[in-house]
């Protein structure tokens, strides 16, 4: 399996990339009541632990430890009204705290 992007989100991500990002660094890190959080950032780097996939042009980095709760997702980015967010359909997912800000694994 691997992490993909819609060709909506990896439009939405090219227009953030600059010369010095390879890509979109995405994992999960502890916190909230149900366990984690994700992290989205650009990335830097690629390094020896890193797994890389690509959609759309738009390369997703995703480190090691966080590859087991994040195989098989997918991002999208939405617009509805006035408010824009990046989505995540992840399986592995099995809970999510009330207020949206983390999720169990």
């Amino acid at each position: 399996m691997a992490v993909t992007l819609t060709e909506t989100a990896a439009r939405r991500v090219q227009s953030f990339l600059t010369e010095n990002s390879v890509g979109l660094r995405f994992g999960v890190r502890p916190s909230g009541c149900s366990g984690f959080a994700y992290v989205v950032d650009l990335a830097d780097a690629i390094s020896g632990n890193d797994h890389v996939y690509e959609t759309h042009g738009v390369k997703v980095v995703v480190d090691d430890k966080s590859l087991s709760f994040l195989d098989g997702t997918c991002i999208d980015f939405r617009r509805e009204g006035l408010n824009e967010t990046f989505v995540y359909d992840n399986p592995n997912v099995k809970n999510e705290c009330g207020c949206g800000e983390s999720i169990g694994f």
